[in-house]
């Protein structure tokens, strides 16, 4: 196994907490309803799209057209992203930082809205400290397609054997392990660091 050169943290539910329950439990109380709403209208194939790249007004526009009477909550989904990610994972971070501090070549990969991505720059500091991000809203490419793991590759000059992913969606690890990469899958800090352990990795 080639030695790691390179480790590229995602962001979402590894560095930042992100539960779109959070506001709509206060705005539709009743669970099944709520259920119902992100099951059917604010879905997670249509919020992949903003990933992608289409503005919140198309994304709003297209789906209010589809259920007017939800016209409300629709737009309440981007009015209160924030509230959808309240804090940081301090232990996850303190290992990126500590990778970064102890010269390793970090950087960052994660589906993100643009718009949103820079609201959580101005409110994560943290998140100027890598090398530099690859922002899937930024370019219109989004994991797990191989375009953006070689998109990234190129961006920062690295070499995919030489790379560690970490991510928490087993299919964003998997398109990693494709365009030739190492990766792990995150669950906790703790797993982590053992991870980092296994593959004489030390912050």
């Amino acid at each position: 196994m080639t030695e790691i050169r390179h480790i590229v943290f995602d962001i979402g539910k590894v560095l930042i907490h992100y539960d779109p329950d959070l506001p709509f439990s206060r705005l539709i109380p009743d669970a099944a309803e709520r259920k119902w709403f992100f099951d059917n209208v604010c879905t997670s194939a249509w919020n992949i799209e903003q990933d992608r790249g289409r503005t919140w007004e198309e994304a709003e526009a297209q789906l209010i057209a589809e259920h007017p009477d939800h016209a409300e909550n629709i737009r309440n989904f981007r009015r209160y992203w924030h509230e959808m990610v309240p804090h940081a994972y301090d232990d996850s971070v303190a290992i990126m930082v500590g990778l970064i501090e102890s010269g390793h070549d970090v950087t960052m990969l994660t589906n993100f809205a643009a718009d949103t991505f820079a609201e959580a720059r101005q409110r994560f500091e943290f998140l100027d400290r890598p090398r530099g991000v690859t922002v899937s809203g930024e370019i219109g490419l989004i994991k797990p397609d191989q375009a953006i793991y070689d998109h990234h590759i190129a961006s920062f000059g690295l070499e995919p054997a030489a790379t560690l992913f970490i991510d928490d969606s087993q299919k964003n690890v998997d398109g990693a392990k494709a365009a030739g990469w190492q990766a792990v899958l995150f669950t906790e800090a703790k797993a982590l660091k053992a991870d980092l352990e296994r593959l004489r990795i030390a912050a």
